[in-house]
């Protein structure tokens, strides 16, 4: 099936109404522009959400004794609630974030931040407690005891305090390298349960809001607001789409070595908007894999009614995919990224592709995008032969495309950065899509860097946690 439906022959293309709709819903490449707006955003809101208590109340603060100490907990605590904020809204999907920072944007300002709502919590907890035990001119172990008996809420808020430092420790990137991704990603939902339970105290004990009923609403607005958003895009459009486009697994077809294509069924999939080179989050709804959403790119644009993901068993989960059974029902949310040649502005400029390994899925849906003779130079770097998945498809679509391919193999030690750099002559003349594992792009961008392409040239799709 698999051969004959995802064909390049069989694809005529995107234009007229279609492409315009398609560049609509993708937007553009991220820009300077939309770093320095999103830093605006950042800083306003700051000055907003913490103004107020600040002012309110906790200056009062400094005039009594352990007031430095209250002064600091308070103000820690304030930000590092504020920055957790920050983060939930980056996780919650919404559109308007992609295409102002891209998804690989996103993800980077959210592992910049995610170290320090736990570092300023874990502060706000401690110098709050010497300050308090100064106050009342007690030991500071004596104080704790008094305070979790008079507090209840202190309870709830040292166990969120505890599941946050635990989050952030398994997040250290050589200790979450060694857990299978979906232990790491079920894990880490547990700071919104954490995010619940610390809330109650904050508001209610917290002395910038304790007497200020403006600063409480305020910061209830704003959660409630963020809450909202993950609800919307996490939880209720993905249903709807799941259940609109009803996904079902209709055939596995093995691609290379550890290498499976997935193709399922729907329905209306001329509907759903998604461009090549983007991914989605995809549950297979049977026993042992339902509670496990991971990302993968779709391998090529649906053909209604396929649609079908190329994966490689790199962990536990995908390992495993080979044997879901024919007819299991699939969730999905997204499609995601910003990595396709609308949001790069093509065809304005020429294209160069450099693919390593199974990234090489969102570069064959990619070029499915490009416009007629559109001439793209592809660079396809794999181990192996045996690693060069995809290639008659990815070879008629570069013949169709009036394009040329250059096969590069070898281990990372026998082809450098700078060796790939070099394959394509003009290479500083054209826009660069990388696509592979996190090392590979990153290695390669600054590669290409360091010969002269500019950085707005550059579009990447890491594979990552």
């Amino acid at each position: 099936m698999s051969s004959a439906v995802f064909s390049p022959s069989t694809f005529v293309g995107s234009k007229g109404p279609q492409r315009r709709k398609l560049v609509a819903s993708l937007g553009e490449k991220p820009s300077i522009f939309g770093f320095y707006l999103a830093l605006v955003v950042l800083g306003v809101g700051s000055g907003v959400i913490l103004g107020l208590p600040l002012v309110d109340g906790t200056l009062t603060e400094l005039r009594g004794k352990g007031g430095i100490a209250i002064f600091l907990g308070s103000v820690t605590g304030l930000i590092g609630t504020y920055l957790a904020l920050v983060m939930v809204i980056l996780a919650s999907r919404m559109p308007l974030l992609e295409r102002t920072l891209g998804q690989v944007g996103v993800i980077k300002w959210h592992r910049s931040l995610a170290p320090w709502p736990i570092v300023l919590l874990s502060a706000h907890a401690v110098l709050l407690t010497l300050g308090y035990a100064e106050a009342a001119n007690s030991g500071v172990l004596k104080y704790l005891g008094t305070l979790f008996n008079t507090f209840p809420h202190l309870v709830s808020a040292t166990v969120a305090l505890g599941i946050m430092v635990a989050i952030g420790l398994i997040s250290i990137k050589p200790i979450r390298e060694n857990i299978p991704r979906e232990y790491w990603w079920l894990v880490h939902l547990l700071m919104y349960a954490a995010l619940i339970l610390s809330f109650a105290h904050e508001v209610v004990l917290g002395p910038s809001f304790v007497g200020h009923p403006l600063a409480q609403e305020s910061w209830t607005v704003a959660w409630l607001v963020a809450a909202l958003l993950v609800i919307i895009y996490r939880i209720l459009l993905p249903s709807y789409r799941s259940y609109r486009h009803k996904l079902e697994v209709v055939e596995i077809q093995k691609e290379g070595p550890d290498v499976v294509s997935i193709i399922m069924q729907g329905r209306d999939l001329h509907k759903l908007k998604i461009s090549g080179g983007q991914f989605m989050e995809w549950r297979f709804l049977t026993r042992g894999r339902w509670w496990q959403a991971h990302p993968f790119t779709v391998s090529a644009r649906p053909r209604d009614p396929y649609i079908r993901i190329t994966v490689k068993a790199v962990g536990d989960f995908s390992a495993d995919l080979s044997k879901v059974p024919i007819g299991t029902k699939v969730f999905f949310e997204g499609p995601y990224g910003s990595f396709t040649t609308y949001a790069a502005r093509v065809p304005d400029k020429k294209v160069a592709i450099f693919a390593g390994g199974v990234g090489i899925t969102a570069a064959r849906a990619l070029i499915e995008d490009l416009p007629p003779k559109s001439a793209p130079v592809v660079v396809f770097r794999a181990s192996s032969e045996d690693d060069l998945v995809l290639l008659d498809e990815l070879m008629e679509l570069i013949r169709h495309k009036k394009g040329s391919i250059h096969k590069v193999i070898g281990s990372r030690n026998q082809v450098s950065m700078e060796d790939l750099t070099k394959v394509v002559e003009d290479v500083r003349d054209r826009e660069i899509f990388i696509c592979g594992s996190d090392g590979f792009v990153d290695a390669l961008q600054r590669a290409l860097l360091r010969a002269g392409v500019f950085y707005d040239a550059l579009h990447e799709e890491a594979y990552s946690l």
